[in-house]
């Protein structure tokens, strides 16, 4: 990578290859003024919600990550989006930049409110503009709703642009503890670390599967006072027969085969941390064991009589829904509620899709050195062997697996186009994009999806329906087709069912408390109040919380 003395000398010469004086002299205006308007702008945002503009794909690849927030949109003004504004602050490098691309017209877009919409106008500029990979030439409005989803704006086919709503956080920021990203969900990830490290208090991490749940059980440890080892076991690849002597140990006789004393992860972790992955899916006689240890601070070894007083901190982590598991008599609440002193909830992929391009070039730059090919990405311009419209395509992806899902397509991807001229998808990738696992026996004409097949409501348990609204964020249309019955069908059975209840039972006294406790959080406070993220952000506005 290119270090600062050498983008100092690119950008001069950027300048000398096609920059109008007037155009270096509008940029310093611009830097001149962007202290001022930064701090004005933060304490504006401090713990709302702000439209803001990052930086996906940049031929400076130094330049991804970059974010620019535009809370003059929420007071009615209109702002211009060219190569010379706005301007966009860096974490990484420490200075404010505008886009500064040559191929950008000078003739800006604009941004502007719309009756509580948004529009963006292509006006008289030159250069091509496409939203969500597709090119537009006339106005082209936003709903409120598709501002909270995020759009992708791809400019002059070589800059892409996540435009979205950013929460900034309510305090200082905490440090990275290696987690790639800049959302606000991010953020408060390493919040809730930093809160937490310190205390000698069991921590359960919860998010889908591919999240980073180990990654951040490793920064709690690293952030802790403790000295002693970091350890983790994941339960669902231990034997049930043999998970009690591997956590706890045993001693020597205590069952066929055991030849000498065997110390079990616990012993093992003194001083330091285990990290419990997949605790959802532990035995009812291993969950008993371990409510022993957090109560009692004490292990007792099979076949040794006497307990044996142990220093760990407990990290747990699962993607199950524990308290569906409660309900199904598989889980212990006693457990739950100890392995719970804290709670930290990661964020999907697809809800902070603002940190996709950092994510993206991380995992570039370590495929990239691990197949001996580093220099791809020291071009001074990256468009040579990135294609942005290729991470248009990526980034709308759902990625139910995550950023473990991401990690992966980009080494399919890096080893895919190992001596090729450009990056390239690969016939893997490109199944994923389509949307099937396999081609399909007929190119030319997309394979129909199977007709799900209707069950009778009455089949439904009130379980099983807590469930799939949960894991599917109180949505009721994916809710209903999941469990194949239809809508009306849905509204019946919540009317139905004493634990459940409809969105519009949730009070407005109720919301605005889930708003002071979760700090406007909307993710926290869709499972706090169990509604819906549309429905909440209906009723926010309504309350004028939005």
């Amino acid at each position: 990578m290119r270090n600062h003395s050498a983008r100092s000398d690119s950008a001069r010469g950027d300048t000398a290859k096609g920059l109008s004086q007037r155009d270096s002299l509008d940029e310093s205006t611009l830097q001149a003024g962007s202290a001022l308007g930064r701090q004005a702008t933060e304490r504006h945002a401090q713990g709302s919600a702000v439209p803001a503009l990052t930086i996906l794909f940049h031929p400076d690849l130094h330049r991804i990550g970059d974010r620019a927030l535009l809370p003059q949109l929420q007071r009615g003004r209109s702002v211009a989006l060219s190569r010379r504004e706005p301007v966009f602050t860096s974490n990484s490098q420490g200075r404010d930049s505008a886009l500064r691309d040559r191929h950008l017209s000078r003739n800006p877009w604009h941004l502007r409110p719309a009756d509580g919409d948004l529009l963006l106008d292509p006006g008289s500029s030159s250069s091509t503009l496409r939203i969500q990979g597709k090119a537009i030439t006339a106005p082209r409005t936003f709903s409120s709703a598709e501002l909270e989803d995020g759009i992708a704006l791809e400019l002059a086919g070589r800059i892409v642009l996540w435009l979205h709503l950013h929460r900034l956080a309510m305090s200082a920021a905490p440090p990275d503890y290696g987690l790639v990203g800049q959302s606000h969900l991010l953020v408060r990830t390493r919040a809730d670390i930093e809160r937490v490290a310190d205390l000698d208090v069991s921590v359960l991490i919860r998010g889908e599967t591919g999240t980073g749940k180990e990654l951040v059980a490793q920064a709690v440890h690293r952030a802790s006072r403790r000295s002693g080892p970091f350890l983790a076991v994941n339960l669902a690849a231990i034997p049930e027969s043999l998970a009690v002597a591997e956590l706890f140990g045993a001693r020597k006789g205590a069952f066929t085969g055991s030849n000498q004393d065997q110390p079990g992860y616990f012993a093992r972790a003194h001083g330091g941390t285990l990290f419990l992955d997949e605790i959802g899916e532990s035995s009812p006689e291993l969950q008993a064991q371990l409510l022993r240890v957090l109560e009692s601070g004490e292990i007792q070894p099979l076949g040794d009589p006497r307990p044996r007083r142990v220093d760990v901190r407990v990290v747990a982590a699962t993607d199950a829904d524990l308290e569906a598991k409660i309900a199904s008599g598989s889980f212990r609440s006693p457990l739950l509620h100890r392995l719970a002193g804290f709670e930290i909830r990661l964020p999907a992929l697809r809800d902070r899709r603002d940190d996709f391009g950092r994510l993206f070039k991380h995992f570039l730059e370590s495929e990239l050195e691990n197949v001996g090919e580093s220099h791809r990405l020291r071009a001074e311009d990256a468009t040579t062997w990135l294609d942005p419209p290729m991470l248009i395509r990526l980034v709308a992806l759902p990625w139910p697996g995550n950023v473990r899902q991401l990690k992966n397509v980009v080494r399919q991807m890096v080893i895919g186009s190992r001596k090729a001229p450009r990056l390239q998808l690969g016939p893997s990738v490109e199944r994923l994009l389509e949307g099937t696992a396999e081609p399909a026996s007929n190119p030319s004409r997309p394979a129909k999806a199977p007709k799900a097949i209707r069950r009778k409501p009455s089949t439904v348990t009130e379980d099983e329906l807590r469930e799939t609204l949960r894991g599917n964020r109180w949505d009721l249309k994916p809710t209903a087709e999941a469990l194949c019955i239809s809508r009306t069908s849905l509204y019946a059975l919540i009317e139905k069912f004493p634990n459940l209840r409809a969105s519009s039972e949730v009070t407005n006294d109720e919301i605005r408390q889930a708003f002071d406790d979760c700090e406007g959080d909307h993710e926290a406070m869709v499972e706090h109040l169990e509604i819906s993220i549309r429905t909440l952000r209906r009723r926010l506005r309504e309350l004028g919380l939005a």
